[in-house]
């Protein structure tokens, strides 16, 4: 029998030294519990994905340092081995180092394995700083098991359509007794089925048991949910570790079989994870607590428009910090509703959360008056809708320079996509929390957030508003775009259904491909087309936003600005 500890940790990237005591402590809980082997997460010791960090002289000596020191704890607790994930130094040509695994124990490196298949697509980048390992398997008995050892990616490619090489393959031949996959898998919508799917299916086919350990925690756009999971050839996933939080648990593993720590038969792992809307609350949740905190915010502020998007980053910002941590500022203008001004105050008596008011009416006509006597013609039309939102943008930086507040964007994915915001106005800020929503599933989401708290956070009269700037007198959403309902579809295809083949995805190429049915509608997705081409340099100057869906804007759409699309 094989006591093993899976350490799903929140690790910083960057922080060597409170990542080797996080991990040492998890290691001195394993060592109580009787373990035999504790297993961290991929680039456990830096944090992933480090980035051109590992270009520096400095931080690759303070992994040296890192390293030596997570040895000394070793040799401290000399009966459990440990499986960490760090850069090592490479060896020839190539790039200078390897995305590794080693296996410490009694204080020396007993086995080191390097990552061989790296991803370079989507948010990954590994090809930049990594060198591929060689085309081995390794396996390393601990106690009376052959455990053989892959890190993330390795384990992708069971179906053998992305790479060449299958290492599972080549571990598979080395007859282990058990896989244990090390893993940086940063979560969006349907990953964990992913998950479960692949590796449950390489364990099947294969007939070898399989651990996969994963990191937790938000690293700027991305969030790792954990849920680290074991399976079994004949079972499939037959346990799996808490989703959003960390979770350091001991199983044992005995004649194929996985365990709790007292023996008893984990509890039934459900094929679905939890509801779409809950897991877009948590993800955004967690990914705001980490970004503040990481970058040393305690608290932040949101413009509050009355309306529904602005509405929704206050609440879920609300859960995150705490409302005592959450400021809002209302800064109505000559043409805004005096609903939308007493929403903006429900909503924060609601939430429990500091609302100010800001009037913008006297700036704006300073500003029209002084650009009419500097350049001779009048501010009208969109120039003075945009001053509108720029002066709004301004204050609330004033405010966040002032009181040292991090400031929350409050563009979703459809107006992001279309370029429906103001350039150094509502795109001002340091992070947006709804960036990745489409503006139906931002709707959903607040109806959402009123049920899981049981009461009406975002009034109703916000969900229930017709969706409009105001920034003109009688401004609609739907005098500049289709109605979201139509446009979330013809995004939904042109930003990510191309690629992928989810059920959701299918609809909406069946849905495009019906409106493409006669010319207006061939017109209409044409138009989208064009509005989010040449839109591209508004998003390249955008805050990063927390990723929840399979493709979001940032590093995982890479388009250039200065080329011609249609």
């Amino acid at each position: 029998m094989l006591r093993i500890t899976l350490a799903q940790l929140n690790l910083t990237v960057g922080d060597i030294e409170g990542n080797v005591a996080r991990m040492v402590a998890a290691a001195q809980q394993a060592a109580r519990e009787q373990a035999d082997l504790i297993v961290f997460s991929e680039l456990s010791l830096c944090g992933y994905y480090p980035g051109d960090l590992l270009e520096e002289s400095a931080f690759l000596q303070r992994i040296d340092a890192g390293m030596a020191a997570l040895q000394q704890a070793s040799a401290a607790l000399p009966q459990l081995h440990w499986v960490v994930g760090a850069p090592t130094p490479t060896q020839g040509p190539g790039k200078k180092l390897h995305n590794s695994l080693l296996v410490l124990q009694g204080g020396a490196v007993r086995l080191q394995y390097a990552k061989q298949l790296l991803p370079t697509y989507n948010i990954f980048d590994e090809r930049r700083h990594f060198e591929p390992g060689p085309d081995v398997a390794k396996v390393l008995r601990i106690g009376n098991a052959q455990v053989g050892l892959l890190v993330c990616e390795d384990g992708w490619n069971d179906h053998g359509a992305d790479y060449a090489t299958n290492p599972f393959e080549r571990l598979r031949d080395a007859a282990p007794d058990l896989v244990v996959s090390i893993n940086a898998s940063p979560s969006h919508l349907g990953k964990r089925e992913q998950r479960h799917q692949i590796f449950a299916g390489a364990s099947r086919r294969h007939g070898l048991p399989v651990l996969y350990v994963n990191q937790v925690g938000g690293h700027d756009q991305l969030v790792y949910d954990g849920a680290s999971f074991a399976a079994e050839p004949d079972a499939g996933v037959v346990f799996e570790a808490a989703r959003f939080v960390e979770d350091v648990r001991t199983l044992q593993f005995d004649n194929g079989h996985f365990r709790t720590a007292d023996g008893a038969a984990p509890a039934p792992v459900p094929a679905e994870g939890i509801p779409t809307m809950e897991f877009y609350r948590q993800q955004i949740v967690l990914g705001l607590k980490d970004y503040a905190r990481r970058c040393g915010f305690t608290q932040v502020v949101v413009g509050s428009s009355g309306g529904i998007d602005s509405a929704l980053t206050l609440a879920l910002a609300a859960q995150a910090l705490g409302p005592d941590n959450v400021v809002g500022v209302t800064m109505p203008s000559r043409y805004s509703s005096s609903g939308s001004v007493d929403d903006s105050a429900q909503l924060c008596q609601n939430l429990g959360v500091r609302l100010h008011t800001h009037p913008i009416a006297e700036l704006v006509a300073g500003y029209a008056q002084q650009f009419e006597a500097s350049f001779g013609q009048p501010l009208a039309g969109l120039p003075l809708e945009n001053l509108q939102a720029r002066i709004r943008g301004t204050v609330l930086m004033e405010y966040s320079n002032a009181f040292g507040h991090l400031l929350l964007t409050t563009g979703n994915k459809s107006e992001i996509a279309v370029g429906y915001c103001t350039l150094y106005g509502d795109t001002n800020g340091g992070l947006g929390l709804i960036g990745d929503l489409y503006k139906t599933e931002v709707f959903a989401l607040s109806r959402h957030v009123n049920a899981h708290a049981g009461r009406e956070l975002i009034p109703q009269a916000i969900i229930d508003k017709e969706p409009s700037a105001e920034l003109a007198p009688g401004q609609r959403d739907v005098d500049s775009l289709p109605p979201y309902p139509v446009l979330d579809e013809v995004l939904k295809l042109v930003i990510e259904g191309e690629r992928l083949s989810t059920p959701e995805h299918a609809a909406a190429r069946a849905f495009v491909a019906q409106l493409e049915s006669d010319e207006a509608g061939r017109a209409l997705v044409q138009r989208v087309r064009s509005m989010v081409a040449r839109n591209e340099y508004k998003r390249r100057q955008a805050p990063p936003i927390v990723r929840v869906r399979p493709r979001a804007f940032g590093s995982g759409r890479q388009m250039p600005i200065a080329a011609r699309y249609v």
